[in-house]
């Protein structure tokens, strides 16, 4: 698995439009192949970062959403970030829930 993040600094008083230009991308990469989630955030308590979170399943449905329409609508909204946009992909080799936090806590009486 492959979690894409993607991080845009609100320029003063463009929170509401700069988040529903975002919010309408959601959609769209959530039906491309590959995508197993996508998610918008709000950074608090300044609100003034918005992030998207996308999880591929692999390096070639990765690749081709980046070679999308809609990443290409990505890239425009990120020109507008008031500061550098930052912009990482990270490679999950192993995922572990509640199993990892049932293992390392005491049983309790």
């Amino acid at each position: 698995m492959i979690i894409e993040l993607l991080r845009i600094s609100v320029p003063n008083g463009q929170g509401h439009e700069l988040g529903k230009a975002l919010a309408s991308s959601v959609g769209p990469i959530q039906v491309q192949p590959g995508c197993l989630s996508c998610s918008i955030s709000q950074t608090w308590p300044g609100q003034d970062e918005l992030q998207l979170e996308a999880r591929w399943d692999s390096d070639d449905n990765l690749i081709r959403h980046l070679q999308s329409d809609i990443y290409k609508r990505l890239l425009l909204l990120m020109e507008l970030s008031a500061a550098p946009p930052v912009v990482e992909f990270f490679t999950v080799v192993q995922f572990r829930g509640l199993d990892l936090v049932r293992a390392v806590r005491p049983v309790s009486d």
